[in-house]
């Protein structure tokens, strides 16, 4: 299926690994050019390489070394963004996510730290790129977020309360720029075989006193699907909402979860 995106110029927010690699990859694929950008410097050579692989060499591709919690390294990155490529028609944010902990071990400090991490960082490009998207009359804005906007998971007491915020500013922002050709979806993956999940597995495991491949097992008993998604999963779903074919579907929240959330 052509998706009718080649050429469009792609941000993806966090991408040197993970879900935001994945989502560039797969856009790359697609035939479009992309920004990919990260807080470690170390793995965005690799990223970039594995970008430009996926796109077979008729894609550009920059990596650009960025702290989404620092407004100005973002308004930095997208400078260079412009310069390179023009603006952007299609941007996906991402920024990891917040540490785990219950609400007696969250100190104002890491509240602070995960809103502007989870929410702010989004917000911020986002604005970054709205100028141009209604200068064109085109844009698909996609927000990484989580299962978690349909239902709590223990132990996320950050992230649970943060997403939901995203949530809800994305589904206001989607009647704000749909006259200008503009959608914002959320994509909300539950658990996937990523480092964030050995990340929060690892902390359950801790709780439970059992070992952390013990708890991957008993998370992929609980998905119908017997296993935690593969990366590519949720980045073909961003793939299709980036499409030209998905302009009539904006304000979603998709799960990507293998049907593992009992909320409708």
């Amino acid at each position: 299926m052509d998706l009718l995106i080649k050429g469009k110029i792609a941000l993806v927010g966090a991408s040197g690994n993970g879900l935001g690699l994945a989502a560039a990859c797969r856009l790359a694929m697609e035939g479009c050019h992309v920004a990919v950008c990260d807080l470690h410097a170390a793995g965005l050579e690799a990223a970039k390489a594995a970008v430009m692989a996926a796109g077979q060499g008729a894609v550009r591709v920059m990596a650009r070394h960025v702290d989404l919690t620092k407004p100005g390294d973002i308004e930095a990155m997208m400078a260079d963004v412009r310069q390179e490529f023009g603006s952007v028609d299609i941007l996906v944010t991402n920024a990891g996510g917040p540490p785990p902990g219950m609400f007696d071990q969250v100190t104002d400090e890491k509240w602070q730290k995960g809103f502007e991490l989870t929410f702010l960082s989004a917000v911020r490009l986002i604005r970054a790129v709205l100028p141009g998207m209604k200068a064109k009359k085109w844009g698909r804005i996609i927000n990484f977020t989580s299962r978690a906007l349909r239902e709590p998971i223990d132990n996320l007491m950050i992230s649970n309360a943060v997403r939901l915020a995203v949530g809800g500013m994305a589904k206001t922002l989607a009647t704000e720029v749909a006259p200008f050709g503009i959608t914002v979806n959320n994509v909300c993956p539950g658990p996937t075989s990523t480092e964030r999940a050995i990340e929060l597995a690892s902390a359950r495991a801790a709780k439970k006193g059992i070992s952390t491949d013990e708890e991957l097992t008993q998370t992929a008993m609980r998905i119908p699907r017997g296993r935690l998604a593969m990366p590519e999963e949720p980045a073909a779903a961003v793939a299709f909402l980036s499409s030209e074919l998905a302009g009539h579907i904006t304000g979603i929240s998709l799960l990507i979860d293998g049907g593992e959330t009992k909320a409708l």
